[in-house]
């Protein structure tokens, strides 16, 4: 299993939307880098949910990938702010996956703790000036990420 972030606006799309609906397809990404990163993801792979642009911003969540490689649909709406004149439903340039619900964090875990406890090296997310919206999270990351959420008693 990989681990993943996956940042979105929460007055876009959040955690509570997601848990709402249980499921959706992650639309919109136009970065080749980060959908670079969709099309890596399998089936089963776990995901933070971050909500950029709040206060604070940070990990409130936790999705698991339902569905890969999915032709976005959005690049072919003309009205979509995502839609895309050079790609056709035979060749389609931008792919996406669904992600599920797992769990929304009780204390989210915010960007501060997160440049605190990691190093740019360790975690894309923390580097200057990375704006990427998808990224991959190495186990022993995103094991730690997951021992802050769930701390254990000495």
């Amino acid at each position: 299993m990989n681990y993943w972030l996956m940042k979105s606006e929460p007055e876009v799309y959040s955690i509570s939307d997601l848990e709402k609906q249980t499921e959706t397809i992650w639309d919109g990404v136009r970065n080749y880098q980060a959908r670079n990163f969709l099309r890596q993801m399998k089936i089963g792979d776990l995901a933070f949910f971050y909500h950029s642009n709040s206060n604070p911003p940070g990990i409130f969540g936790l999705m698991r990938i339902s569905k890969t490689d999915i032709a976005d649909p959005t690049q072919f709406e003309p009205t979509s702010k995502y839609y895309d004149s050079k790609s056709t439903p035979e060749s389609p340039r931008w792919q996406t996956v669904n992600v599920e619900f797992v769990e929304s964090f009780i204390q989210p875990i915010s960007l501060a703790i997160l440049k605190e406890k990691f190093t740019p090296e360790e975690l894309l997310l923390v580097r200057n000036g990375n704006r990427l919206s998808v990224m991959p999270v190495p186990e022993e990351v995103a094991q730690k990420i997951l021992a802050i959420k769930y701390p254990t008693s000495a």
